[in-house]
C-alpha cells in the first residue's frame, strides 16, 4: 500500500494542499483502531481508511472543507446505537477523528545574490517563507553570506529554473547583475508554474527588457504575469527598504489570492444553494 507520509511529501512538493484524518480516540467496538489515518487530496481522492461507510463519508466531507478553509476540526461519531442518528452507525463504540490541513510552505527564490537579494532573504525568513538563493558567483552565493537560506545554488539563474521544483507556492525575485541575465531569467521564469514573478529595476529598465523579450518571441500577454518594477510603491533608498517593499508585495499577493479563493468558494456555494431552492 502506498505510504501516506510519502504522499504528503509529494503533495507538498507540488505546492498543493491536502487533509490528514486520524482516529485519535476510540471506546468500544469501532471499524478501525486508534491511530488509523486517511489522507484526502484536494481533488477529493483518498489514501488510507478510517473504516469506510457513513463515518468515512462524513470525514471526507469535513476534510474537503478543511482543505478549503485551511482550518483543523474534530468529529465525534457515536456507533453505539443509543443515539438516533440518520447515518445509522451501530458498531458498539464511539470514535473521535481529528482532521488537519497539510499546507506547503511558500518559497521565495532569490535570483541574484546582491545587496537587495541579501536583504530580501532576511525579511522573507521573518515572514515565514523558505528561501532558495541562486547565483553563479560563489563569492556571493554562500552560507556565510546567506545564513537564513534553506538552499543555495551556485548556478546560472536562467539555466537553473527548469531543473528545480517551481510550483504554485513559488515566489521568484529576479535581481540579477545585468539586464541580459534578468531578461533570460524572466523568459525561463515564464515557462514555470511560479505563482509570483517579480523583476527588480526602474521603469526604464523594465520597458527595455520587455521590448527585448517581445522581439525574442515572448507573447505580450505573458508579460502580465510579471510584477515590474517589483515591490509596492513606497519611498525607498537602502537595500533594506527596497526589500521591505518587495516582501510587502509578495505577502499582499499571497494573502489576496487566499481571500479571492474563499470568496469564489462562498459564491459557488451560494449559487448551488440558490439552485436547490
Amino acid at each position: 500500500m502506498e505510504d501516506i507520509y510519502e504522499e504528503i511529501v509529494r503533495i507538498k512538493n507540488q505546492g498543493d494542499v491536502c487533509a490528514l484524518a486520524s482516529i485519535v480516540r476510540v471506546k468500544g467496538s469501532t471499524p478501525r483502531p486508534e491511530g488509523s489515518k486517511m489522507l484526502v487530496r484536494s481533488d477529493g481522492t483518498i489514501l488510507g481508511s478510517i473504516g469506510g461507510g457513513c463515518a468515512e463519508a462524513g470525514v471526507w466531507e469535513a476534510a474537503m472543507k478543511v482543505i478549503k478553509d485551511e482550518t483543523p476540526t474534530i468529529l465525534d461519531f457515536d456507533m453505539t446505537g443509543r443515539e438516533d442518528t440518520p447515518e445509522g452507525l451501530i458498531c458498539g463504540g464511539t470514535m473521535q477523528v481529528s482532521i488537519e490541513p497539510i499546507l506547503p510552505q511558500p518559497v521565495v527564490y532569490i535570483l541574484g545574490a546582491g545587496h537587495i537579494g541579501f536583504a530580501v532573504s532576511k525579511i522573507a525568513k521573518i515572514a515565514g517563507f523558505k528561501i532558495t538563493v541562486i547565483d553563479d558567483r560563489p563569492a556571493y552565493a554562500n552560507k556565510e553570506r546567506f545564513p537564513d537560506a534553506d538552499k543555495i545554488l551556485v548556478q546560472e539563474p536562467a539555466d537553473t529554473l527548469s531543473k528545480i521544483n517551481i510550483n504554485k507556492v513559488s515566489y521568484l525575485v529576479i535581481a540579477c547583475r545585468g539586464h541580459l541575465e534578468d531578461q533570460q531569467t524572466l523568459i525561463e521564469a515564464l515557462k514555470t508554474n511560479a505563482f509570483y514573478i517579480g523583476l527588480l529595476g526602474s521603469k526604464k529598465k523594465v520597458k527595455t527588457v520587455f521590448a527585448n523579450m517581445i522581439k525574442e518571441g515572448v507573447p505580450q500577454e505573458s508579460l502580465k504575469r510579471i510584477h515590474a518594477p517589483i515591490g509596492v510603491p513606497i519611498a525607498t533608498d537602502t537595500p533594506e527598504e527596497i526589500a521591505i517593499s518587495i516582501m510587502a508585495e509578495i505577502v499582499d499577493v499571497r494573502r489576496q489570492n487566499k481571500k479571492k479563493n474563499k470568496l469564489a468558494e462562498k459564491s459557488t456555494d451560494n449559487e448551488t444553494s440558490d439552485s436547490h431552492q
